[in-house]
């Protein structure tokens, strides 16, 4: 009759509670990996959102500004006098200052003006 051993298990028992250990670590570990990449995918799309709301926000604001401030069409047959003139280079400053207008675009805009 063999003997059995009491106490430590043997080579076997070892290697099987290793495993046992090894798969569960592996298994949570995995799950919370998981877990954090849709965590984080979750909280990239809100900031995504935010910002193209906040977008849509300032070229709402942008486009108020560039109507509250166009020029009037001019009529054909009005001759343009000078304080004509200076009003509407007025605007395109405030309009560059607003930052709705480029300095390239300012630039151009006043040359065309002036011309």
């Amino acid at each position: 009759m063999p003997l059995r051993r009491f106490g430590r298990p043997g080579l076997i028992g070892l290697a099987a509670r290793t495993a046992v250990v090894a798969g569960t670590a592996s298994a949570v570990g995995g799950a919370m990996s998981r877990h954090q990449q849709e965590r984080a995918q979750g909280q990239y799309e809100q900031q995504q959102y935010e910002a193209a709301q906040q977008q849509a926000q300032v070229d709402a604001a942008a486009q108020n500004a560039a109507a509250q401030y166009a020029a009037p069409p001019v009529q054909a047959g009005a001759p343009a006098g000078t304080d004509d003139l200076i009003a509407k280079l007025q605007q395109l400053a405030s309009l560059k200052d607003a930052g709705v207008l480029s300095e390239t675009e300012f630039a151009a805009a006043k040359q065309k003006l002036l011309s």
